[in-house]
């Protein structure tokens, strides 16, 4: 199977290359994850969402085309970001960038050159984005101008084979004071769910 190269703007690698994408999709596989949506995961985001103080939390797991939210949760619809973000220079305005957000919550699946998770496996560590458009690199990305993300946090689930399955992650749109707290919430988040997918590859 061949690969898209990189897409880039500039000299900026707006998405990684991933070497590993042909034994991650072959590991998702035998464990069963990234075709279909679990309630155990939702409510998983669900959780993660509220330990996080976060509106969008997902599950994500990273195939060979495309990103697949296992585990999704958003803010209902007409309900606006919890971000000050909206406007340009940062006030807030408009529902917030919450109905963009809302359109991106009703999908499953996303591009693999879409949002920061790729940019997550790839690294094989936890990527924190308080204010994305800080961030040249990343604030190109088509998820900061189509659904109005401006910020993000992720973490990595990296199973006993040493395979980044894909991530754990919590986003909003407006600009996010994560500090060291956030980092610890989704990592510990992330190891927990790691365990979970362990135990239930042996059956328990």
């Amino acid at each position: 199977m061949s690969y898209d190269p990189p897409r880039t703007a500039g000299r900026l690698l707006l998405t990684p290359e991933d070497r590993e994408a042909p034994a991650r999709a072959s590991r998702l596989r035998v464990l069963g994850l990234g075709q279909r949506a679990e309630p155990a995961l939702d409510a998983f985001a669900e959780r993660l969402a509220g330990l996080a103080g976060a509106p969008y939390a997902m599950v994500n797991f990273i195939g060979e085309e495309r990103q697949f939210f296992a585990g999704l949760h958003t803010r209902p619809a007409g309900v606006p970001g919890s971000g000050g973000g909206g406007s340009d220079d940062g006030s807030r305005g408009g529902d917030g960038g919450g109905t963009k957000v809302a359109q991106f919550g009703l999908c499953r699946h996303l591009a693999r050159d879409y949002g920061f998770c790729p940019h997550v496996v790839v690294r094989r560590k936890a990527l924190v984005l308080e204010d994305v458009r800080d961030y040249p690199r990343f604030a190109g990305n088509p998820v900061v101008d189509e659904f109005g993300i401006r910020t993000y946090l992720g973490a990595p689930l990296l199973d006993r084979t040493g395979i980044a399955l894909g991530t754990v992650c919590v986003t909003d749109v407006g600009p996010r004071p994560w500090g060291r707290a956030g980092l610890d919430t989704i990592k510990a988040m992330a190891a927990e769910l790691v365990e979970r997918i362990e135990l239930r590859e042996g059956g328990f």
